[in-house]
């Protein structure tokens, strides 16, 4: 049975909600959303939009207010969902949310930034290199993994608009793109590379410079499959044409 995941960072779901979100899921029909830096807690919205449109929905924020966060909207209830990866650094910021859905677990997940200094992007590597271990382990229990969200990393130079000026900001470092590369040499496949080898869209744009409407902009949002679901993904397409955020929604249709 094909299902329609969406990954999407909003940036803020209460100003995305103001801003047609709602109405846009409602139009779309989606199996399962996974919205990432919320930005706020589940008593601050009004879900009553989620509920109506048939879907459950779980949320992970941050302790911080107004920072970070994520949510999964789905139309079917999650087997199973866990809050967190037991790392009380990460789980705090509300980085990653896994729901499951039979014998596919799905992680919603918000990389942290470095564009802040050195500080931030020492706890990326961090975080990297901890989420790599995580997965691997969970991976054993749980074999097929979709891991979707803002990677707040563009892998290859197909997926940013101008490599050479950005060879040296937080995002396009190479021992980003090396982290990019083992991931992706390790038993997951990028799902829209799955379908478009040498494709060039991108799911972010600054919002200076006019980057959007002249398309400048970042893929730093993924779907990631494990290997053994590659073949079971049948599009993908970032959906660019609405906007409610600096990022657009990526959506996946998958055979589950």
């Amino acid at each position: 049975m094909a299902t329609s995941i969406i990954s999407y960072n909003v940036n803020g779901i209460r100003a995305a909600a103001k801003k047609g979100f709602f109405d846009w899921m409602a139009a779309g029909g989606y199996d399962i959303v996974c919205v990432q830096e919320i930005k706020a807690t589940p008593e601050q919205m009004d879900v009553a939009p989620l509920e109506d449109l048939g879907y459950y929905h779980h949320w992970h924020p941050a302790e911080k207010k107004g920072y970070s966060g994520v949510a999964t909207f789905s139309k079917k209830q999650p087997g199973l969902v866990v809050a967190g990866c037991g790392m009380e650094k990460y789980d705090r910021e509300g980085r990653i949310l896994r729901t499951d859905f039979g014998d596919v677990t799905i992680l919603n997940c918000y990389f942290p930034s470095g564009t802040s200094g050195d500080e931030r992007q020492a706890f990326k590597y961090g975080f990297l290199d901890d989420f790599y271990g995580w997965v691997g382990e969970l991976r054993k229990e749980r074999p097929k993994l979709i891991v979707v969200g803002d990677y707040n990393i563009a892998h290859t130079e197909l997926d940013i608009h101008n490599p050479q000026g950005n060879k040296n900001n937080s995002g396009f470092l190479p021992e980003e793109r090396a982290w990019m590369t083992k991931w992706f040499s390790n038993g997951f496949s990028d799902a829209f590379r799955c379908v478009h080898p040498k494709k060039e869209e991108y799911s972010w744009w600054s919002f200076r410079f006019n980057a959007r409407a002249n398309n400048k902009g970042w893929r730093i949002d993924y779907q990631s499959v494990t290997n053994n679901l590659a073949d079971k993904v049948l599009d993908v397409r970032h959906v660019n044409e609405v906007v409610h955020s600096d990022h657009c929604a990526v959506w996946m249709n998958i055979d589950l």
